[in-house]
């Protein structure tokens, strides 16, 4: 629509893909954007690694300046500029820039506020100085002066999502010594435990101090005998932690208050409420990023995803609805990524946790292929985990683990997932295939032919939380490895046969006990399972075998 007059509030993600989005598709428009901090479309997803030094430019991060934007896009952007509050029927907002006010009115306006890092007012002390959040450019410098003005040695992240992962890698490789605090039972809670049990492995083995299910309580002053020049974090359980520096990553909220002075219809989670066009409950207003509910694409319930990539989408979807367009926003998948160390772990859909809690049916195989051909050097193990409706075998979610191959893994399952596909359709991806990148049998072919295993009745599973609660005199355990596998560690309780002497020891297992097989990763105890329910015994497999067990059981809340 030629001539339309669009404003946008929130210059960063979604904020600046809108905005370049509708001049692409209007020349005439006049585009107006809002940003209340001094920068604009900066890479917030990148201020971790500034912070530790990996992007040694912080130039780098700011990918587009004011300038730059009206040179190339002939956009009227105002930093600085906060909105404080929208006249829907006037159709304008009222604008705070250094100390003065005034009004700016509008044809299509386009939110795009963000969210704000979650700062608990109740928890004594959480306002001392040497506590930060990490979400804008200014945060990271105040981190970096604080650090070197002060000489910190010692930090404190307090949670274990994203944000405080990234930032307790990025501080240990600057050389401080870090610990991490996490009320929650386990880090990652959009992962399912025994998969976040492998960064919890990661976290203790890379030297980092890790405190899960232990809620922070108090930020005090040191006392006698404590040093720290931040506070003393004191946990529920009496523990008492002195730090230097404390990174408060407790997540974020919407950030929704210019939409409810306005009325705008909120959310049940707390973000703005947008139809499938992403407009908000005014029709001529929309918003997009991470102050929005969007529908998640595998329960079809409202969720809130703060993600860079979906917001950017959005950002474009409502530039041509704005514009007059009619662009439906899908549904998202949440898909994401992190690098720990040496690990990389993502995921996509739903996970185990939270079907289980939407009392959703659901059944999940894990499997431990290499990342590449295990005759090639550098081939490395990954913990991969497929979650599927047991009753139509569609895909439902999907998270893997490990050094190498995690992303392309995840980035074929969440495109799979997009498109519908059953966990026994994986089987039939075609997948590029050279020995340095992958193996014939891709891990996303083998989990497909794990799953269809299972949803053809072939292999009944079994998996690594049921052991410590099963019944011994009805249930054996039994381990198929190698003697030189076993004398490295065993389940419990477990009977050992290897799999090339089962045919010959028959004899030694229970004719009317279910049996429960395990081998190091699952194949040949799928191999057992076969030819021991061909026999007439009752056979269970245990997905992901003694590997998901064991770092299940060390480190996994049950």
């Amino acid at each position: 629509m030629a001539g339309k007059k669009i404003v946008i509030v929130g210059g960063v993600a979604g904020g600046a893909s809108a905005a370049t989005c509708a001049r692409r598709l209007s020349e005439e428009a006049e585009i107006i954007l809002f940003e209340r901090g001094a920068f604009v479309s900066f890479a917030n997803c990148g201020l971790p690694y500034s912070l530790g030094g990996e992007i040694e430019n912080r130039d780098d991060l700011r990918v587009q300046t004011p300038d730059s934007l009206k040179e190339r896009y002939n956009l009227d952007v105002r930093v600085n500029a906060n909105v404080v509050s929208i006249d829907r029927e006037a159709r304008c907002v009222e604008v705070e820039n250094g100390g003065r006010k005034y009004f700016q009115n509008y044809d299509a306006l386009i939110l795009s506020t963000g969210a704000a890092p979650l700062v608990p007012q109740a928890i004594p002390g959480i306002g001392r100085a040497g506590h930060f959040t990490l979400r804008t450019i200014p945060d990271m410098e105040a981190i970096d002066r604080w650090i070197e003005s002060k000489t910190a040695r010692r930090a404190v992240v307090v949670g274990g999502g994203f944000i405080g992962l990234e930032v307790a890698e990025q501080l240990h490789r600057r050389g401080l010594t870090v610990e991490v605090v996490e009320a929650a039972p386990q880090v990652m809670a959009s992962f399912d435990p025994e998969m976040a049990a492998w960064l919890e492995r990661e976290m203790v083995t890379q030297g980092l101090g890790l405190h899960l299910g232990k809620p922070v309580v108090g930020f005090e002053a040191a006392q006698e005998g404590e040093s720290a020049l931040a506070s003393t974090v004191v946990l529920q359980c009496g523990t008492r932690i002195p730090a230097d520096l404390v990174i408060l990553g407790l997540g974020v909220r919407p950030e929704t208050g210019l939409a409810r002075g306005a009325g705008l219809k909120i959310g049940e989670l707390g973000g703005i409420v947008v139809d499938d066009r992403l407009q908000t409950s005014d029709p001529h207003i929309w918003a997009v990023g991470d102050c929005i509910e969007v529908t998640d694409g595998v329960t079809g319930d409202p969720a809130l995803i703060p993600l860079a990539g979906p917001a950017n989408r959005q950002g474009r979807i409502a530039a041509h609805n704005a514009l007059g367009g009619d662009k439906e926003c899908p549904a998202s998948l949440g898909t994401a990524i992190v690098r720990l160390f040496d690990l990389t772990a993502a995921r996509t859909g739903a996970s185990e946790t939270s079907l289980r809690r939407a009392g959703r049916p659901y059944e999940a195989v894990h499997l431990h292929p290499f990342s590449h051909a295990d005759y090639y050097p550098g081939a490395e193990r990954l913990a991969l985990k497929v979650i599927f409706d047991p009753g139509t075998g569609r895909l439902l979610g999907a998270q893997a683990v490990g050094k190498n191959g995690v992303d392309k893994r995840i980035d074929i399952l969440a495109t799979a997932l997009k498109a519908g596909m059953t966990a026994s359709g994986l089987v039939d991806l075609e997948l590029a295939y050279a020995p340095p990148f992958g193996s014939a049998k891709d891990p996303v072919n083998l989990a497909g032919m794990v799953a269809e295993h299972v949803l053809s009745g072939e292999i009944a599973p079994a998996h690594w939380h049921e052991i410590a609660g099963r019944d011994a005199q009805k249930t054996v355990l039994l381990d198929v490895r190698s003697q030189s596998e076993r004398e490295r560690g065993f389940i419990p309780g477990s009977l050992h046969i290897p799999l090339n002497d089962l045919r010959q020891r028959l004899a030694e297992l229970p004719e009317h006990n279910e049996i429960i097989c395990y081998c190091q990763t699952g194949q040949r105890s799928y191999m057992a399972c076969r030819a021991l329910g061909q026999l007439g015994f009752r056979v269970r497999n245990l997905m992901g075998s003694y590997r998901t067990w064991e770092v299940a059981t060390k480190f996994a809340s049950q």
